[in-house]
Protein backbone atom coordinates (compact mmCIF):
# COMPACT_ATOMS: atom_id res chain seq x y z
CA UNK A 1 0.00 0.00 0.00
CA UNK A 2 1.37 3.42 -1.00
CA UNK A 3 2.40 5.74 1.79
CA UNK A 4 -0.04 8.61 2.40
CA UNK A 5 1.69 11.88 3.21
CA UNK A 6 0.24 15.12 4.54
CA UNK A 7 0.79 18.35 2.65
CA UNK A 8 3.49 19.52 5.04
CA UNK A 9 5.27 16.13 4.86
CA UNK A 10 5.29 16.35 1.05
CA UNK A 11 6.67 19.89 1.27
CA UNK A 12 9.40 18.88 3.73
CA UNK A 13 10.58 16.03 1.49
CA UNK A 14 11.01 18.33 -1.50
CA UNK A 15 14.48 19.45 -2.56
CA UNK A 16 14.11 23.11 -3.53
CA UNK A 17 16.16 24.64 -6.31
CA UNK A 18 18.31 27.67 -5.67
CA UNK A 19 16.27 30.84 -6.08
CA UNK A 20 18.58 32.27 -8.81
CA UNK A 21 17.94 29.08 -10.81
CA UNK A 22 14.17 29.48 -10.40
CA UNK A 23 14.31 33.17 -11.30
CA UNK A 24 16.38 32.41 -14.39
CA UNK A 25 13.34 30.67 -15.90
CA UNK A 26 11.84 34.16 -16.20
CA UNK A 27 15.17 35.75 -17.22
CA UNK A 28 15.35 37.57 -13.87
CA UNK A 29 18.99 38.56 -13.26
CA UNK A 30 20.68 37.77 -9.97
CA UNK A 31 21.13 41.51 -9.41
CA UNK A 32 17.36 41.86 -9.09
CA UNK A 33 17.10 39.28 -6.29
CA UNK A 34 17.24 40.20 -2.61
CA UNK A 35 17.49 36.83 -0.80
CA UNK A 36 15.52 36.12 2.36
CA UNK A 37 17.23 32.93 3.43
CA UNK A 38 17.90 30.14 0.93
CA UNK A 39 14.49 29.55 -0.60
CA UNK A 40 12.79 32.92 -1.00
CA UNK A 41 13.70 36.39 -2.21
CA UNK A 42 12.38 39.85 -2.85
CA UNK A 43 12.30 41.07 -6.43
CA UNK A 44 13.82 44.50 -7.06
CA UNK A 45 12.03 45.65 -10.20
CA UNK A 46 14.23 48.75 -10.40
CA UNK A 47 17.12 46.44 -11.34
CA UNK A 48 15.21 45.47 -14.51
CA UNK A 49 14.62 48.79 -16.33
CA UNK A 50 13.57 47.07 -19.58
CA UNK A 51 10.67 45.33 -17.85
CA UNK A 52 8.24 48.22 -18.36
CA UNK A 53 8.45 47.94 -22.14
CA UNK A 54 8.39 44.13 -22.36
CA UNK A 55 5.54 42.41 -24.18
CA UNK A 56 2.65 41.45 -21.93
CA UNK A 57 1.71 37.79 -21.57
CA UNK A 58 -1.67 36.09 -21.37
CA UNK A 59 -3.60 36.26 -18.10
CA UNK A 60 -5.56 33.31 -16.69
CA UNK A 61 -7.81 33.86 -13.66
CA UNK A 62 -8.55 30.85 -11.47
CA UNK A 63 -11.65 31.09 -9.32
CA UNK A 64 -14.12 28.64 -7.79
CA UNK A 65 -17.62 27.81 -6.68
CA UNK A 66 -18.82 29.04 -3.28
CA UNK A 67 -16.57 27.34 -0.75
CA UNK A 68 -17.71 24.59 1.57
CA UNK A 69 -16.06 22.64 4.35
CA UNK A 70 -15.28 19.95 1.76
CA UNK A 71 -12.86 22.28 -0.02
CA UNK A 72 -12.42 23.15 -3.69
CA UNK A 73 -8.63 23.42 -4.09
CA UNK A 74 -8.50 26.75 -5.91
CA UNK A 75 -4.90 27.56 -4.94
CA UNK A 76 -3.92 23.95 -5.58
CA UNK A 77 -5.42 24.16 -9.07
CA UNK A 78 -3.72 27.49 -9.77
CA UNK A 79 -0.37 25.91 -8.93
CA UNK A 80 -1.15 22.69 -10.79
CA UNK A 81 -2.15 24.60 -13.92
CA UNK A 82 0.99 26.74 -13.75
CA UNK A 83 3.17 23.64 -13.44
CA UNK A 84 1.27 21.97 -16.30
CA UNK A 85 1.73 24.94 -18.62
CA UNK A 86 5.46 24.85 -17.92
CA UNK A 87 5.45 21.08 -18.58
CA UNK A 88 3.99 21.59 -22.07
CA UNK A 89 6.65 24.17 -22.89
CA UNK A 90 4.90 27.44 -22.07
CA UNK A 91 6.92 30.06 -20.20
CA UNK A 92 4.60 30.52 -17.23
CA UNK A 93 4.60 32.38 -13.93
CA UNK A 94 2.15 31.96 -11.08
CA UNK A 95 0.91 34.97 -9.08
CA UNK A 96 -0.62 34.30 -5.65
CA UNK A 97 -1.57 36.07 -2.42
CA UNK A 98 0.33 35.67 0.82
CA UNK A 99 -1.42 33.68 3.58
CA UNK A 100 -2.74 35.39 6.70
CA UNK A 101 -1.89 34.10 10.15
CA UNK A 102 -5.56 34.40 11.10
CA UNK A 103 -6.77 31.46 8.97
CA UNK A 104 -3.52 29.54 9.50
CA UNK A 105 -4.17 29.46 13.25
CA UNK A 106 -7.94 29.47 12.84
CA UNK A 107 -10.01 27.22 10.61
CA UNK A 108 -8.91 27.41 6.98
CA UNK A 109 -5.30 26.37 7.52
CA UNK A 110 -2.46 27.25 5.16
CA UNK A 111 -2.74 28.72 1.68
CA UNK A 112 0.13 27.27 -0.33
CA UNK A 113 -1.74 24.58 -2.24
CA UNK A 114 -1.84 20.91 -1.42
CA UNK A 115 -0.59 17.46 -2.33
CA UNK A 116 1.92 17.65 -5.18
CA UNK A 117 0.72 21.07 -6.32
CA UNK A 118 2.29 23.30 -3.68
CA UNK A 119 4.57 26.28 -3.32
CA UNK A 120 7.53 26.04 -0.98
CA UNK A 121 8.89 26.73 1.62
CA UNK A 122 5.38 25.88 2.81
CA UNK A 123 5.71 26.53 6.55
CA UNK A 124 7.67 29.77 6.13
CA UNK A 125 5.21 31.18 3.59
CA UNK A 126 2.27 30.35 5.84
CA UNK A 127 3.87 31.96 8.89
CA UNK A 128 6.02 35.12 8.74
CA UNK A 129 7.35 34.78 5.17
CA UNK A 130 9.31 37.98 4.39
CA UNK A 131 7.50 40.14 6.93
CA UNK A 132 5.16 41.97 4.53
CA UNK A 133 2.09 41.57 6.74
CA UNK A 134 3.99 42.79 9.79
CA UNK A 135 5.07 45.91 7.88
CA UNK A 136 1.49 46.55 6.73
CA UNK A 137 0.21 46.11 10.29
CA UNK A 138 2.84 48.51 11.62
CA UNK A 139 2.19 51.17 8.96
CA UNK A 140 -1.54 50.98 9.58
CA UNK A 141 -1.17 51.28 13.35
CA UNK A 142 1.32 54.14 13.04
CA UNK A 143 -1.44 56.14 11.37
CA UNK A 144 -3.87 55.19 14.16
CA UNK A 145 -1.32 56.28 16.80
CA UNK A 146 -0.64 59.58 15.03
CA UNK A 147 -4.37 60.25 14.75
CA UNK A 148 -4.99 59.81 18.49
CA UNK A 149 -1.78 61.66 19.29
CA UNK A 150 -2.95 64.65 17.24
CA UNK A 151 -6.23 64.76 19.17
CA UNK A 152 -4.34 64.48 22.48
CA UNK A 153 -2.00 67.37 21.72
CA UNK A 154 -4.65 70.01 21.06
CA UNK A 155 -6.50 68.71 17.97
CA UNK A 156 -5.47 71.57 15.68
CA UNK A 157 -7.39 69.97 12.78
CA UNK A 158 -10.63 70.00 14.74
CA UNK A 159 -11.24 66.23 14.43
CA UNK A 160 -14.60 65.10 15.76
CA UNK A 161 -13.76 62.08 17.93
CA UNK A 162 -17.25 60.70 17.18
CA UNK A 163 -16.31 60.57 13.50
CA UNK A 164 -13.02 58.70 13.64
CA UNK A 165 -13.17 55.90 11.05
CA UNK A 166 -9.64 54.52 11.18
CA UNK A 167 -9.39 51.28 13.22
CA UNK A 168 -6.34 49.42 14.44
CA UNK A 169 -5.38 46.05 12.95
CA UNK A 170 -3.62 42.79 13.77
CA UNK A 171 -3.05 39.68 11.66
CA UNK A 172 -4.99 37.31 13.89
CA UNK A 173 -8.59 36.24 14.45
CA UNK A 174 -9.78 37.80 17.72
CA UNK A 175 -13.49 38.51 18.17
CA UNK A 176 -12.84 40.26 21.50
CA UNK A 177 -11.36 43.21 19.58
CA UNK A 178 -14.30 43.87 17.25
CA UNK A 179 -15.78 46.65 19.36
CA UNK A 180 -14.01 48.35 22.26
CA UNK A 181 -13.40 51.59 24.11
CA UNK A 182 -9.97 53.23 23.77
CA UNK A 183 -7.97 55.56 26.00
CA UNK A 184 -9.41 54.62 29.38
CA UNK A 185 -7.37 55.30 32.53
CA UNK A 186 -7.33 59.06 32.87
CA UNK A 187 -6.10 62.25 31.24
CA UNK A 188 -2.61 60.93 30.46
CA UNK A 189 -4.07 58.26 28.14
CA UNK A 190 -6.05 60.59 25.88
CA UNK A 191 -9.75 61.07 25.21
CA UNK A 192 -11.92 57.94 25.54
CA UNK A 193 -13.78 56.95 22.38
CA UNK A 194 -15.24 53.87 20.75
CA UNK A 195 -12.97 51.96 18.37
CA UNK A 196 -12.28 48.58 16.83
CA UNK A 197 -9.63 46.23 15.46
CA UNK A 198 -9.84 44.71 11.98
CA UNK A 199 -7.72 41.83 10.73
CA UNK A 200 -4.71 43.05 8.73
CA UNK A 201 -6.09 41.51 5.54
CA UNK A 202 -9.02 43.96 5.78
CA UNK A 203 -6.73 46.97 6.24
CA UNK A 204 -6.87 49.71 3.64
CA UNK A 205 -3.08 49.76 3.80
CA UNK A 206 -3.12 46.13 2.60
CA UNK A 207 -5.47 47.12 -0.23
CA UNK A 208 -3.29 50.09 -1.12
CA UNK A 209 -0.14 47.96 -1.29
CA UNK A 210 -2.01 45.60 -3.61
CA UNK A 211 -3.43 48.37 -5.84
CA UNK A 212 -0.30 50.56 -6.09
CA UNK A 213 1.78 50.58 -9.26
CA UNK A 214 5.06 51.52 -7.56
CA UNK A 215 6.48 53.10 -4.40
CA UNK A 216 5.56 56.65 -5.47
CA UNK A 217 1.98 55.62 -6.20
CA UNK A 218 1.90 53.79 -2.87
CA UNK A 219 2.82 56.96 -0.95
CA UNK A 220 0.31 59.05 -2.90
CA UNK A 221 -2.45 56.56 -2.11
CA UNK A 222 -1.48 56.45 1.57
CA UNK A 223 -1.78 60.23 1.69
CA UNK A 224 -5.38 60.01 0.42
CA UNK A 225 -6.58 57.74 3.24
CA UNK A 226 -9.53 59.37 5.02
CA UNK A 227 -9.26 58.65 8.74
CA UNK A 228 -11.87 60.94 10.28
CA UNK A 229 -14.03 64.03 9.81
CA UNK A 230 -14.40 67.37 11.52
CA UNK A 231 -17.69 68.45 13.12
CA UNK A 232 -18.73 70.12 9.84
CA UNK A 233 -17.96 66.98 7.81
CA UNK A 234 -14.56 67.93 6.35
CA UNK A 235 -12.48 64.78 5.68
CA UNK A 236 -9.18 64.37 7.53
CA UNK A 237 -6.52 62.44 5.63
CA UNK A 238 -3.22 60.77 6.37
CA UNK A 239 -1.62 63.69 4.52
CA UNK A 240 -3.26 66.12 6.96
CA UNK A 241 -1.67 64.17 9.82
CA UNK A 242 1.71 64.17 7.99
CA UNK A 243 1.83 60.37 8.29
CA UNK A 244 2.06 59.15 4.69
CA UNK A 245 5.81 59.47 4.20
CA UNK A 246 6.64 57.56 7.38
CA UNK A 247 4.12 54.87 6.42
CA UNK A 248 5.74 54.56 3.00
CA UNK A 249 9.14 54.25 4.65
CA UNK A 250 7.87 51.30 6.69
CA UNK A 251 6.54 49.68 3.50
CA UNK A 252 9.67 50.29 1.39
CA UNK A 253 10.64 46.61 1.33
CA UNK A 254 7.12 45.20 1.60
CA UNK A 255 6.15 46.80 -1.73
CA UNK A 256 8.61 44.50 -3.54
CA UNK A 257 7.11 41.19 -4.77
CA UNK A 258 8.34 37.90 -3.30
CA UNK A 259 9.56 35.05 -5.48
CA UNK A 260 9.41 31.39 -4.45
CA UNK A 261 8.86 28.12 -6.30
CA UNK A 262 6.50 25.22 -6.79
CA UNK A 263 7.45 21.66 -5.89
CA UNK A 264 8.45 21.33 -9.56
CA UNK A 265 10.79 24.32 -9.38
CA UNK A 266 8.64 26.78 -11.30
CA UNK A 267 8.57 30.49 -10.37
CA UNK A 268 5.80 31.94 -8.20
CA UNK A 269 5.35 35.60 -7.29
CA UNK A 270 3.52 35.91 -3.96
CA UNK A 271 2.59 39.39 -2.83
CA UNK A 272 -0.16 40.91 -0.69
CA UNK A 273 -3.11 39.10 0.76
CA UNK A 274 -6.45 40.91 1.15
CA UNK A 275 -9.39 38.62 1.95
CA UNK A 276 -12.09 38.47 -0.73
CA UNK A 277 -15.02 38.32 1.69
CA UNK A 278 -14.11 41.60 3.45
CA UNK A 279 -11.65 43.19 0.99
CA UNK A 280 -10.88 42.88 -2.73
CA UNK A 281 -9.18 39.49 -2.55
CA UNK A 282 -6.39 39.81 -5.14
CA UNK A 283 -2.61 39.76 -5.05
CA UNK A 284 -0.74 42.96 -5.89
CA UNK A 285 -0.94 44.84 -9.16
CA UNK A 286 2.86 45.13 -8.99
CA UNK A 287 3.33 41.35 -8.88
CA UNK A 288 0.73 40.59 -11.54
CA UNK A 289 2.00 43.18 -14.01
CA UNK A 290 5.62 42.11 -13.42
CA UNK A 291 4.67 38.47 -14.02
CA UNK A 292 2.91 39.44 -17.26
CA UNK A 293 6.08 41.17 -18.48
CA UNK A 294 8.28 38.23 -17.49
CA UNK A 295 6.22 35.30 -18.77
CA UNK A 296 4.11 34.32 -21.76
CA UNK A 297 1.35 33.01 -19.48
CA UNK A 298 0.40 34.08 -15.96
CA UNK A 299 -1.92 32.06 -13.76
CA UNK A 300 -3.41 33.99 -10.86
CA UNK A 301 -6.25 33.44 -8.42
CA UNK A 302 -8.88 35.51 -6.66
CA UNK A 303 -10.13 34.63 -3.20
CA UNK A 304 -13.18 32.51 -2.36
CA UNK A 305 -15.96 31.97 -4.94
CA UNK A 306 -16.30 33.81 -8.24
CA UNK A 307 -19.12 35.94 -6.80
CA UNK A 308 -16.55 37.58 -4.50
CA UNK A 309 -12.93 37.26 -5.61
CA UNK A 310 -13.45 37.06 -9.36
CA UNK A 311 -15.98 39.90 -9.46
CA UNK A 312 -13.63 42.14 -7.46
CA UNK A 313 -10.61 41.10 -9.54
CA UNK A 314 -12.50 42.04 -12.70
CA UNK A 315 -14.38 45.14 -11.52
CA UNK A 316 -11.75 46.64 -9.19
CA UNK A 317 -8.24 45.39 -9.93
CA UNK A 318 -8.53 45.07 -13.71
CA UNK A 319 -10.32 48.41 -13.98
CA UNK A 320 -7.59 50.21 -12.00
CA UNK A 321 -4.60 48.45 -13.52
CA UNK A 322 -5.80 48.17 -17.12
CA UNK A 323 -5.60 44.36 -17.06
CA UNK A 324 -7.50 42.26 -19.61
CA UNK A 325 -7.80 38.58 -18.65
CA UNK A 326 -7.85 36.02 -21.45
CA UNK A 327 -9.54 33.12 -19.65
CA UNK A 328 -11.32 32.19 -16.42
CA UNK A 329 -11.07 28.73 -14.83
CA UNK A 330 -13.72 27.75 -12.28
CA UNK A 331 -12.67 25.03 -9.82
CA UNK A 332 -15.21 22.57 -8.43
CA UNK A 333 -15.15 19.28 -6.58
CA UNK A 334 -17.72 16.51 -6.46
CA UNK A 335 -17.67 16.69 -2.66
CA UNK A 336 -18.41 20.43 -2.54
CA UNK A 337 -21.18 20.14 -5.12
CA UNK A 338 -22.78 17.43 -2.98
CA UNK A 339 -22.87 19.82 -0.03
CA UNK A 340 -24.44 22.52 -2.20
CA UNK A 341 -26.97 19.87 -3.20
CA UNK A 342 -27.95 19.16 0.39
CA UNK A 343 -25.91 16.00 1.05
CA UNK A 344 -24.92 14.95 4.56
CA UNK A 345 -21.40 16.19 5.28
CA UNK A 346 -20.61 12.79 6.82
CA UNK A 347 -21.56 10.92 3.62
CA UNK A 348 -19.48 12.74 1.03
CA UNK A 349 -17.46 9.62 0.22
CA UNK A 350 -20.60 7.76 -0.88
CA UNK A 351 -21.91 8.12 -4.43
CA UNK A 352 -24.83 10.56 -4.58
CA UNK A 353 -25.55 11.58 -8.16
CA UNK A 354 -28.74 13.33 -7.08
CA UNK A 355 -26.91 15.65 -4.70
CA UNK A 356 -24.34 16.46 -7.38
CA UNK A 357 -27.13 17.24 -9.84
CA UNK A 358 -28.81 19.58 -7.35
CA UNK A 359 -25.53 21.24 -6.35
CA UNK A 360 -24.26 21.82 -9.86
CA UNK A 361 -26.54 24.84 -10.13
CA UNK A 362 -23.96 26.71 -8.02
CA UNK A 363 -21.18 25.89 -10.47
CA UNK A 364 -23.23 26.76 -13.56
CA UNK A 365 -24.23 30.12 -12.14
CA UNK A 366 -20.57 31.07 -11.65
CA UNK A 367 -19.84 29.98 -15.22
CA UNK A 368 -22.72 32.08 -16.54
CA UNK A 369 -21.72 35.08 -14.42
CA UNK A 370 -18.16 35.11 -15.74
CA UNK A 371 -19.53 35.17 -19.26
CA UNK A 372 -21.08 38.56 -18.43
CA UNK A 373 -17.54 39.94 -18.27
CA UNK A 374 -16.80 38.71 -21.79
CA UNK A 375 -14.55 35.86 -20.64
CA UNK A 376 -14.38 32.30 -21.96
CA UNK A 377 -14.65 29.80 -19.11
CA UNK A 378 -13.23 26.35 -18.42
CA UNK A 379 -14.26 24.18 -15.48
CA UNK A 380 -11.54 22.30 -13.59
CA UNK A 381 -12.87 19.28 -11.72
CA UNK A 382 -10.41 18.81 -8.87
CA UNK A 383 -10.60 15.04 -8.45
CA UNK A 384 -10.83 13.19 -5.13
CA UNK A 385 -10.31 9.44 -4.80
CA UNK A 386 -13.93 8.99 -3.67
CA UNK A 387 -15.39 10.54 -6.85
CA UNK A 388 -17.30 8.04 -9.00
CA UNK A 389 -17.47 7.90 -12.78
CA UNK A 390 -21.20 8.64 -12.73
CA UNK A 391 -20.71 11.78 -10.64
CA UNK A 392 -17.87 13.03 -12.83
CA UNK A 393 -19.79 12.31 -16.03
CA UNK A 394 -22.75 14.31 -14.74
CA UNK A 395 -20.58 17.39 -14.18
CA UNK A 396 -19.01 17.12 -17.61
CA UNK A 397 -22.41 16.71 -19.28
CA UNK A 398 -24.06 19.60 -17.42
CA UNK A 399 -21.17 21.93 -18.20
CA UNK A 400 -21.22 20.95 -21.87
CA UNK A 401 -24.93 21.80 -22.05
CA UNK A 402 -24.11 25.21 -20.53
CA UNK A 403 -21.40 25.80 -23.14
CA UNK A 404 -18.39 25.30 -20.88
CA UNK A 405 -15.97 22.42 -21.08
CA UNK A 406 -15.23 20.59 -17.82
CA UNK A 407 -11.83 18.94 -17.54
CA UNK A 408 -10.86 16.30 -14.99
CA UNK A 409 -7.70 17.31 -13.10
CA UNK A 410 -5.46 15.22 -10.84
CA UNK A 411 -2.75 17.70 -9.93
CA UNK A 412 -3.13 17.08 -6.19
CA UNK A 413 -1.91 13.51 -6.69
CA UNK A 414 0.26 13.93 -9.80
CA UNK A 415 1.46 17.52 -9.80
CA UNK A 416 1.64 19.31 -13.14
CA UNK A 417 1.24 16.06 -15.05
CA UNK A 418 -2.27 15.76 -13.64
CA UNK A 419 -3.35 19.10 -15.14
CA UNK A 420 -1.84 18.87 -18.62
CA UNK A 421 -5.24 18.41 -20.27
CA UNK A 422 -6.43 21.62 -18.61
CA UNK A 423 -3.26 23.43 -19.70
CA UNK A 424 -3.61 22.37 -23.34
CA UNK A 425 -7.25 23.38 -23.45
CA UNK A 426 -6.44 26.72 -21.79
CA UNK A 427 -3.87 27.49 -24.48
CA UNK A 428 -6.30 26.51 -27.23
CA UNK A 429 -9.06 28.73 -25.84
CA UNK A 430 -6.70 31.68 -25.42
CA UNK A 431 -5.36 31.21 -28.95
CA UNK A 432 -8.93 31.34 -30.28
CA UNK A 433 -9.13 34.98 -29.21
CA UNK A 434 -12.59 34.64 -27.71
CA UNK A 435 -11.96 36.92 -24.73
CA UNK A 436 -13.59 40.35 -24.90
CA UNK A 437 -13.27 41.60 -21.35
CA UNK A 438 -15.51 44.34 -20.00
CA UNK A 439 -16.39 45.38 -16.41
CA UNK A 440 -19.88 44.71 -15.11
CA UNK A 441 -20.80 48.35 -14.44
CA UNK A 442 -19.73 51.82 -15.50
CA UNK A 443 -17.76 54.39 -13.53
CA UNK A 444 -20.57 56.93 -13.73
CA UNK A 445 -23.24 54.78 -12.11
CA UNK A 446 -24.22 55.96 -8.60
CA UNK A 447 -22.74 53.92 -5.76
CA UNK A 448 -26.00 52.22 -4.79
CA UNK A 449 -26.68 51.45 -8.46
CA UNK A 450 -23.27 49.70 -8.68
CA UNK A 451 -24.12 47.65 -5.59
CA UNK A 452 -27.52 46.78 -7.03
CA UNK A 453 -25.96 45.74 -10.35
CA UNK A 454 -23.63 43.29 -8.60
CA UNK A 455 -26.43 42.02 -6.36
CA UNK A 456 -28.80 41.36 -9.24
CA UNK A 457 -26.39 40.25 -11.95
CA UNK A 458 -23.96 38.18 -9.85
CA UNK A 459 -25.81 37.22 -6.66
CA UNK A 460 -29.22 37.04 -8.45
CA UNK A 461 -30.81 39.03 -5.65
CA UNK A 462 -34.21 40.57 -6.24
CA UNK A 463 -33.26 43.80 -4.51
CA UNK A 464 -30.84 45.50 -2.16
CA UNK A 465 -31.88 46.81 1.25
CA UNK A 466 -29.63 49.69 2.32
CA UNK A 467 -30.39 51.34 5.65
CA UNK A 468 -31.33 55.01 5.71
CA UNK A 469 -27.85 55.73 7.09
CA UNK A 470 -26.30 53.94 4.10
CA UNK A 471 -28.39 55.98 1.65
CA UNK A 472 -27.30 59.17 3.40
CA UNK A 473 -23.65 58.04 3.40
CA UNK A 474 -23.78 57.15 -0.31
CA UNK A 475 -25.03 60.64 -1.18
CA UNK A 476 -22.39 62.24 1.04
CA UNK A 477 -19.62 60.23 -0.65
CA UNK A 478 -20.90 61.17 -4.10
CA UNK A 479 -21.14 64.84 -3.13
CA UNK A 480 -17.53 64.63 -1.88
CA UNK A 481 -16.33 63.36 -5.28
CA UNK A 482 -16.08 59.62 -4.56
CA UNK A 483 -19.04 58.53 -6.68
CA UNK A 484 -16.96 57.22 -9.58
CA UNK A 485 -15.12 54.67 -7.41
CA UNK A 486 -15.93 50.96 -7.83
CA UNK A 487 -17.59 49.12 -4.96
CA UNK A 488 -16.23 46.23 -2.91
CA UNK A 489 -19.03 44.22 -1.32
CA UNK A 490 -18.11 42.52 1.94
CA UNK A 491 -20.34 39.49 2.48
CA UNK A 492 -20.27 35.84 3.44
CA UNK A 493 -18.26 33.63 1.10
CA UNK A 494 -20.49 30.61 1.63
CA UNK A 495 -23.51 31.75 -0.36
CA UNK A 496 -24.62 33.97 -3.22
CA UNK A 497 -26.81 35.62 -0.59
CA UNK A 498 -25.89 37.27 2.72
CA UNK A 499 -27.05 34.11 4.54
CA UNK A 500 -24.15 31.62 4.90
CA UNK A 501 -26.61 28.73 5.30
CA UNK A 502 -28.31 29.37 1.95
CA UNK A 503 -26.30 27.13 -0.38
CA UNK A 504 -26.77 26.18 -4.00
CA UNK A 505 -28.02 28.90 -6.34
CA UNK A 506 -30.62 31.01 -4.52
CA UNK A 507 -32.36 33.86 -6.33
CA UNK A 508 -34.81 36.62 -5.56
CA UNK A 509 -33.39 37.32 -2.11
CA UNK A 510 -32.72 40.79 -0.69
CA UNK A 511 -29.15 41.90 0.01
CA UNK A 512 -28.98 43.98 3.22
CA UNK A 513 -26.36 46.77 3.20
CA UNK A 514 -25.67 48.04 6.71
CA UNK A 515 -22.63 50.31 6.22
CA UNK A 516 -20.43 52.00 3.61
CA UNK A 517 -16.71 52.43 4.33
CA UNK A 518 -14.60 54.71 2.16
CA UNK A 519 -11.19 53.40 1.06
CA UNK A 520 -10.07 56.53 -0.76
CA UNK A 521 -6.43 55.49 -1.00
CA UNK A 522 -7.20 52.01 -2.29
CA UNK A 523 -9.73 53.49 -4.68
CA UNK A 524 -13.03 51.83 -3.78
CA UNK A 525 -16.00 51.97 -1.42
CA UNK A 526 -16.65 48.95 0.81
CA UNK A 527 -20.28 47.92 1.29
CA UNK A 528 -20.83 45.80 4.39
CA UNK A 529 -23.59 43.27 3.64
CA UNK A 530 -25.43 41.24 6.25
CA UNK A 531 -23.51 40.09 9.31
CA UNK A 532 -20.04 39.91 7.76
CA UNK A 533 -17.25 40.93 10.17
CA UNK A 534 -13.94 42.64 9.35
CA UNK A 535 -12.39 40.88 12.35
CA UNK A 536 -13.01 37.10 12.25
CA UNK A 537 -13.15 34.90 15.34
CA UNK A 538 -11.44 31.61 16.06
CA UNK A 539 -13.46 28.37 15.78
CA UNK A 540 -14.24 26.16 18.78
CA UNK A 541 -11.13 24.09 18.04
CA UNK A 542 -8.59 26.40 16.34
CA UNK A 543 -5.90 25.01 14.06
CA UNK A 544 -3.34 26.57 16.42
CA UNK A 545 -3.91 23.66 18.81
CA UNK A 546 -2.31 21.31 16.25
CA UNK A 547 0.67 23.43 15.23
CA UNK A 548 3.91 22.60 17.01
CA UNK A 549 7.69 22.55 16.74
CA UNK A 550 9.35 19.15 16.24
CA UNK A 551 12.61 18.14 17.87
CA UNK A 552 14.56 18.90 14.68
CA UNK A 553 13.18 22.44 14.54
CA UNK A 554 10.66 21.70 11.77
CA UNK A 555 7.07 22.95 12.09
CA UNK A 556 4.22 20.46 12.02
CA UNK A 557 0.44 20.77 11.99
CA UNK A 558 -0.06 23.33 9.20
CA UNK A 559 -2.43 21.97 6.56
Amino acid sequence: MAETLTDIEIARRATPRAIPEVAAKLAIPAAALEPYGRTKAKLDLAAMPDLATAKSGKLILVTAINPTAAGEGKTTTTIGLGDALNRIGKKTAIALREPSLGPCFGQKGGATGGGYAQVIPMAEINLHFTGDFHAITTAHNLLAAMLDNHIYWGNALGIDSRRVYWPRVMDMNDRALRDLVLSLGGVANGFPRQGRFDITTASEVMAILCMARDLADLEARLARIVVAETRDGKPITAADLKAASAMAAILKEAVKPNIVQTLEGNPVLIHGGPFANIAHGCNSVIATTAALRLADYVVTEAGFGADLGAEKFLDIKCRAAGLKPDLAVVVATVRALKLHGGADAKQLGTEDVGAVERGIANLLRHVENLGKFGLPVLVAINRFTSDTLAELALIESACAKAGARAILCEHWAKGGAGAEALAREAVAVIDSGRANFKPLYGDDQPLLSKIETIAKEIYRAGSIAPTSAVRKRAKALEDAGYGKLPVCIAKTQYSFSADPELRGAPSGHSLPIRELRLSAGAGFVVAMAGEIMSMPGLPRVPAAERIRLLADGEIDGIF
